[in-house]
């Protein structure tokens, strides 16, 4: 059996399961030493099982049925464990051999037995343990084909009623639930395996359905329906293959599945089947995906099934029409059909299909940007130039943002067009400020800053208001030109910062207390802001971070 170290254990876990797993140590209890193997019991929030293993290629592995275990992580119990080994180091060899042996001494003395004494021996174990009985009697039941014992028990083993409360099964308790539903699992597979694959597919089928019956009953937070929703589909998968289902019922079967409550659960795509299906099946499932649609052209399961179908044939016009037959007010939808058409290279319907989105949006305001970026960029593209302006343009209006002047200023550069659609622009935000819409002025300030233009920026927010991020950046643009205006800025914002507390406040306060300077050596008033600053330290003293700031800076 193969050691391990602190080092590879840290390298497992990271920095903060191992750093956690050091306080469990002493929670580790009843240690099982087996070939390639070691268990315990690490007492947690709750009493958790875990195991590491020690033979598989590379670093050690190991499994544990915490919440973070089950995600697939290397948990603090996990490190617990490993550190108790390695403490115990030394005698992990003898306690190995031991164990080897003693599996060879069991091996041994069952090989002895007679036929007689070896079912005595089982008797008595399953007479001990119901759960070992139970598992044991279900694979009779598969070996002798009891089809009606072999569902009764599956519908047993899927009930929640044993474990729920209230008609409620517990985080706690799902892992348990899960445990004993993949029994059912196992029974399927052994169905197969003895030649019964058509009751297996039966069998798979009715699981799968009681599975997604019980699913909104069960909280799942840990995936464990999932996992045997999974083992479900590919116990059906396999059992179909073993018997080669007639084509038609499997098409059937496999589209009435895709749109149930179930497909979530199992993850089965009718395409996975296409080898069973051959040529008559596909066209069956085809036919059967089609009705389906046709009777509910806007369900999503329907949409996407059609989609795909049509997709794995590279039948660009079935997905067309799935998306034409239910048109996103938004243009969204247009904008897909736009960029199915492009792949295929029909770009002239494409460019109708994105200006179609335009038109049929009501408001542009609300309209999907990506459509307009599609067709602005398809409009430069075939130069076009001019009608990317007018689509930006009218987009401008209807969403006056920043992210919008900046994408009409663009192209109307390109264009030669900008002083007078800038002009336009500005106007209809100038409308809005004078409307006292806070959102407008907002806007207004923002695009004459980002045009560069400050000595506007600054007479906008002056004549209809600015909010703080606003007037600090005028000020740190305009300190070289206009230090007075700035420093009144400065001054006005550093004034509530003075009656707050916290590091952040104080980086910022100390910020513009470096601006308010640069304003008085540029104003030659530096004895104005000595007397400033000592008042300031006197009425600030207390705070003790905020001084070693300011003498870290010179202030």
């Amino acid at each position: 059996m193969g050691g391990f170290t602190e080092a590879e254990l840290r390298a497992l876990a990271g920095e903060r399961s191992f750093g956690r797993g050091l306080g469990y140590v002493d929670a580790v209890s009843g240690i099982e030493v087996g070939d390639g193997w070691i268990r315990a019991s690490v007492r947690g929030t709750e009493r958790y099982e875990v195991e590491l293993l020690l033979d598989g290629p590379g670093r050690p592995a190991g499994a544990c049925d915490c919440p973070y275990g089950q995600e697939g992580n290397f948990c603090k119990h996990l490190v617990a464990l490993g550190l108790t080994v390695i403490a115990q180091g030394a005698d992990l060899p003898r306690r190995s051999e031991t164990a080897r042996d003693r599996t060879r001494g069991l091996d041994s003395w069952l090989s002895g037995l007679s036929r007689e004494d070896l079912l005595a021996v089982v008797r008595d174990e399953i007479a001990e343990d119901r759960r070992l009985r139970s598992r044991l009697e279900l694979r009779a039941a598969s070996a002798r084909g009891d089809l009606t014992g072999v569902r009764s028990r599956i519908r047993e083993l899927l009930d929640i009623g044993p474990f729920a409360q209230y008609g409620y099964v517990e985080y706690a308790d799902a892992r348990a639930y899960a445990d004993r539903a993949g029994q059912a699992v196992s029974a399927i597979r052994s169905l197969t395996a003895s030649g019964r694959a058509a009751d297996a597919t039966a069998l798979a089928r009715e699981a799968i359905g009681l599975l997604a019956g019980v699913v909104e009953s069960v909280d799942d937070s840990g995936g464990e329906l999932g996992r045997i929703g999974g083992d479900l589909a590919a116990a059906h998968h396999d059992a179909c293959r073993a018997t080669r289902p007639d084509p038609d019922e499997l098409a059937h079967w496999l589209v009435t599945h895709a749109l149930g409550d179930a497909a979530d659960l199992t993850g089965i795509d009718p395409l996975d089947y296409e080898d069973l299906l051959g040529e008559q099946g596909l066209t069956a499932l085809h036919r059967h995906v089609a009705e389906a649609w046709k009777a509910n052209r806007t369900g999503w399961a329907e949409k996407h099934l059609m989609q795909r179908l049509a997709k794995s044939g590279r039948d660009v016009d079935t997905v067309i029409a799935v998306h034409a037959a239910d048109l996103a007010p938004n243009g969204h939808t247009h904008l897909l059909i736009a960029r199915e058409l492009d792949a295929v290279g029909r770009s002239a319907e494409a460019l109708a299909w994105a200006e179609r989105g335009i038109r049929d949006t009501e408001d542009l305001a609300t309209v999907d940007t990506a459509l307009v970026d599609h067709l602005a960029d398809r409009y430069a593209q075939t130069n076009r130039l001019p009608d990317a302006v007018t689509l930006r343009r009218d987009h401008f209006a209807a969403r006056r943002t920043l992210l919008a002047y900046q994408q009409l200023r663009a192209v109307a550069r390109a264009t030669a067009c900008w002083p007078p659609e800038r002009e336009k622009a500005l106007d209809l935000l100038r409308a809005d400020a004078a409307r006292k819409d806070a959102y407008g002025n907002r806007v207004l300030v923002d695009v004459l800053l980002d045009d560069k233009d400050v000595d506007a920026a600054w007479q906008a927010a002056a004549e209809f208001g600015a909010h703080n991020g606003q007037w600090l950046t005028l000020a740190d643009r305009s300190r070289p030109t206009r230090p007075a205006d700035a420093l009144a800025v400065y001054l006005r914002l550093s004034v509530p910062l003075t009656h707050q507390t916290g590091n952040v406040a104080y980086e910022q306060l100390v910020s513009l207390l470096v601006s308010i300077r640069d304003c008085h050596r540029r104003l030659g008033t530096p004895d104005d802001f000595t007397t400033y600053i000592a008042d300031l330290r006197t009425t600030q003293k207390r705070k003790r971070n905020l001084i070693r700031l300011m003498d870290e800076h010179g202030l």
